[in-house]
């Protein structure tokens, strides 16, 4: 199944890059728009509609596949050092969340105070990095592979937990576009470990979310942080009343 959805997703990475809509393959398949993006969305391709859209293409379903193969060989994790190297900058660690977000140098311009010239430095450094490879005309190609992460405990996260935790709980969470649960029980080891898997089944659906609607311009999306944390703990109002203390 997941050799499957990588090859779906970049099945749509190859129409997106020839211009190709849903439509075209509608057209090419003899179907409805949303029949569709039905097939794209519960990833039930047929091998022979998969061969019908790479004709769409005018590629092979083993370009495809090789296709999805080099996707795959990209890093999925920065080494120490390089997570160590951006956070030194605050503008290069901005710089970094914006390409890894898939904007473009345009998309930068338009929305922090910096010189053309100052932001070709960042992503020079960021290309050295081999985080991106900056093409002619200052296009920008990410070298990490879909399922790209910070290390767990590494530089870029502690900077973040240092940096940004107190601002980012900052708010009443009641916005539309905001969620804040709270939840405290008690669990048994077993319990705590099958909730700790659908945590990070949550953060992998987010992944793909973030992933498909890399595509969209950047008017249609908006930033946003998902935190997902989950530890034993007490509450220290409560701590001076403990027996032991």
């Amino acid at each position: 199944m997941a050799q499957t959805r990588e090859l779906i997703k970049t099945l749509k990475m190859a129409l997106k890059a020839q211009g190709k809509t849903y439509s075209d393959v509608a057209d090419a398949l003899g179907l409805t728009e949303a029949s569709v993006k039905r097939l794209f969305s519960q990833q039930s391709f047929s091998l022979h509609r998969l061969d019908q859209v790479c004709q769409l293409l005018e590629i092979e379903i083993a370009d495809l596949v090789q296709m999805m193969n080099e996707q795959q060989q990209h890093i999925q994790q920065l080494t120490v050092e390089q997570e160590a190297e951006i956070t030194k900058d605050v503008m290069l660690t901005l710089i970094a969340v914006c390409v890894l977000n898939r904007w473009t140098m345009e998309d930068i311009l338009s929305f922090y105070r910096l010189s053309e010239t100052e932001c070709i430095r960042y992503l020079a450094r960021l290309d050295r990095l081999r985080i991106i490879e900056l093409l002619p005309k200052n296009r920008i190609r990410l070298r990490v592979a879909p399922n790209f992460s910070w290390r767990e405990n590494g530089p870029i996260q502690l900077f973040f937990q240092q940096k940004i935790s107190q601002e980012f709980f900052n708010t009443r969470f009641s916005g539309d576009d905001e969620c804040l649960v709270v939840l405290n029980g008690m669990l048994s080891p077993q319990s705590n470990a099958e909730f700790q898997r659908k945590l990070r089944r949550l953060a992998r659906e987010f992944d793909l979310l973030n992933n498909d609607d890399a595509a969209l311009n950047l008017e249609q999306r908006q930033g946003t942080t998902l935190v997902l944390a989950m530890r034993g703990w007490q509450y220290g109002l409560f701590r001076p009343f403990l027996k032991s203390e």
